[in-house]
């Protein structure tokens, strides 16, 4: 299935994250996850993956492989509950806030400003009713290979930070995802 669908992706600048074949009775459930640097280097957008979908469907329906076979095909961009597991996931991400859990068991709180192959940095936020430190550093940098799990944190009253908000406008990135 993957040599029929990667292609497609291809073509339109997407990658596959990941295939799920899935029996649901007499159909399968075809859950493709696809990601992708997209026009703001962020992610894909919808009518990326609209447009790559329609075509996964024609290309799936004309394989012999896939034959007569009834079945049911879903795909989505990576969407915010997945853990960032590669240098992409970060960049994708800059501007959002972020959990680190590291190697030690310490967990960095804070919003993605930079990352590269090796790397992140992130400026520390407290958690939410809470207060830095006065004599904590802003902001940290990471290692990816000291980090064991990242997630994305959902915000849903962001306040506005002219500075950060440069680095990436949530309102596009929110109606990305499915």
């Amino acid at each position: 299935m993957t040599p029929i669908i990667t292609p497609v992706l291809a073509h339109h600048g997407l990658e596959l994250d990941s295939l799920d074949i899935i029996p649901a009775g007499k159909r399968k459930v075809l859950r493709i996850t696809v990601d992708g640097d997209g026009p703001l280097g962020r992610g894909p957008l919808l009518d990326d993956i609209a447009a790559a979908t329609r075509d996964i469907s024609d290309e799936l329906d004309a394989s012999p492989d896939i034959g007569d076979a009834p079945f049911t095909l879903e795909v989505s961009s990576r969407g915010v509950g997945k853990p960032l597991t590669q240098a992409k996931h970060f960049r994708r991400n800059t501007g959002r806030l972020v959990l680190a859990i590291l190697l030690d068991g310490s967990q960095v709180r804070g919003r993605i400003t930079d990352a590269d192959e090796t790397r992140v940095v992130v400026a520390l936020e407290p958690e939410p009713g809470k207060k830095l430190p006065k004599d904590a550093p802003t902001s940290r940098e990471l290692t990816l290979d000291e980090i064991t799990k990242a997630t994305v944190q959902v915000e849903m009253n962001r306040k506005s930070d002219p500075e950060l908000d440069e680095l990436g406008d949530d309102e596009d990135a929110d109606e990305e995802e499915n």
